[in-house]
């Protein structure tokens, strides 16, 4: 099941969050440094020894004081090279397959690559539906997928693109 809601990923309560990473790991600014903030040095430390890894893959860590039991790091982006179509769906791809892989059930995400690294917001929900929709029709995890988006207008593309699926 897909999911569409408007708010703040890092208060999510599904089992586990997606993080808008870069391959090095560093939780910065956006939805990265909110999960910073609010789940504390150990999610940074996990990162700091699983990183770097390659732009299109993800990794998972502990979701530290965060109401989810993990953070998944999906990597579209490095320092110098900004989100494209091919690592949003890789990476949104690597996400899926570790929660798949842990049997993770319910597993939300934002907008990735739509912040920081200024990718198109309709490119964006339209990639990332259609490997959500494949994925759950091809494996028993998650369960759920929810897309929490920050903004009115991410919001407003992402439940419009769904609805055309």
């Amino acid at each position: 099941m897909i999911i569409i809601n408007q708010g703040d990923v890092t208060e999510s309560d599904f089992e586990a969050i997606v993080n808008a990473a870069n391959n090095d790991l560093i939780l910065g600014s956006g939805v990265a440094g909110a999960i910073r903030m609010k789940g504390g040095p150990a999610i940074q430390e996990d990162c700091d020894r699983l990183s770097p890894i390659a732009v299109g893959e993800a990794a998972i860590t502990g979701g530290g004081n965060l109401k989810a039991k993990y953070v998944i790091h999906a990597a579209s982006m490095g320092f110098s090279q900004p989100t494209t179509a091919v690592t949003l769906k890789a990476s949104t791809e690597a996400s899926l397959r570790i929660c798949a892989e842990r049997e993770i059930a319910s597993v939300a995400f934002p907008a990735l690559g739509t912040g920081v690294s200024g990718f198109s917001t309709e490119q964006c929900a339209e990639i990332m539906l259609k490997t959500a929709k494949i994925h759950l029709d091809n494996n028993d995890y998650p369960k759920q997928i929810e897309f929490v988006l920050w903004d009115d207008k991410t919001y407003n593309v992402f439940k419009e693109i769904y609805n055309s699926l």
